[in-house]
């Protein structure tokens, strides 16, 4: 069964369809590459590692408090999302963060990925952990997940008696995934619009879709970023997102379960996912809260730190 499903999901990327959502390359890997070098956090202690249905995942356990679960965003890692905020939010909390299954120095199988994989291997950290009050934070794919995390765990959806999901009291959205029409205008990007494969034109059109800054234009930023890119390995997990059958797991009707504290934190300039995606996820989430960060673009943890730190910790007290 499990080499009948690799067959077919390699059939399909070598196939008419996959040429057609390969043309939207460029955006869809930058949902989650909001980290084209990783920020530098030489301060971070080394990584744990957690073995997880066999397999191996690294995370960051830092600080004392009240627990931060940040989870990533596609084609990134937890240093390469969340590196310039780590210790900041460690000061006054436990901040857990983990390198996704396929990204960072966790382990990177070629398997059929969806957002209900990542949901999994979540739910299994934090049962691992034996966290049970936990504030859960994601950025870009990272959000979606979370989201969909929380809306299983609050409705009770396991899979055995021993496998219910650990419920998050307090959520953070930033810069989320996971709406239908966005994510299909996502795969449906017309041909010609995008640059195909690793190249100094795509690391453009990268830069420019998820920073707003100057800075991260430059032809230096290409490089490293281009570098970065070709050195991390993670190529298999990214073009698994890129599947279309992924909109079966999108959360647009879904949002009306999460009956938690939830916070929303957008860049205004997000070139990547409009901020009235953003607006949407407030709106739809009972009592949530949006904060809009100006001066950012897609990743305001990176892009705009201080910011960040300023929208989030009034929320965390």
């Amino acid at each position: 069964m499990h080499n009948n499903r690799t067959k077919n999901a390699r059939a399909f990327q070598s196939g008419p369809a996959w040429r057609r959502i390969a043309a939207g390359l460029c955006c869809i890997v930058a949902i989650g590459i909001t980290a084209l070098m990783p920020a530098a956090a030489a301060d971070l202690p080394e990584q744990k590692t957690a073995t997880l249905f066999g397999a191996t995942i690294r995370y960051y356990d830092i600080g004392s408090g009240p627990v931060l679960v940040l989870v990533h965003g596609l084609g990134s890692s937890a240093k390469g999302d969340w590196g310039k905020v780590m210790l900041p939010l460690a000061q006054n909390h436990r901040v857990l963060a983990l390198d996704q299954l396929g990204f960072g120095n966790s382990d990177k199988p070629q398997i059929d990925f969806g957002i209900q994989t990542w949901v999994d291997f979540l739910g299994e950290f934090l049962r691992q952990q034996q966290v049970s009050d936990f504030t859960l934070i994601g950025e870009s794919l990272g959000g979606w997940i979370s989201t969909q995390y929380t809306i299983q765990a609050l409705n009770g959806v396991a899979a055995g008696p021993t496998l219910a999901l650990p419920k998050p009291s307090r959520l953070v959205l930033s810069d989320s995934a996971g709406l239908y029409a966005t994510m299909k205008r996502q795969f449906a990007t017309p041909p010609g619009k995008s640059v195909v494969g690793a190249s100094l034109a795509g690391e453009k059109q990268l830069l420019a879709s998820v920073f707003h800054a100057p800075s991260y234009h430059t032809d230096q930023a290409l490089r490293d970023g281009l570098a970065w890119s070709l050195a991390k390995g993670d190529a298999w997990a990214i073009r698994s997102v890129r599947n279309p059958a992924l909109l079966s797991e999108t959360v647009d009707k879904q949002l009306n379960a999460i009956t938690i504290p939830t916070l929303v934190i957008w860049g205004q300039h997000d070139a990547l996912l409009p901020l009235s995606d953003g607006r949407y996820f407030a709106s739809r989430i009972a009592g949530a809260k949006l904060e809009v960060i100006a001066d950012s673009g897609h990743a305001p943890m990176i892009e705009t730190p201080d910011a960040f730190l300023t929208a989030l910790l009034p929320f965390l007290r």
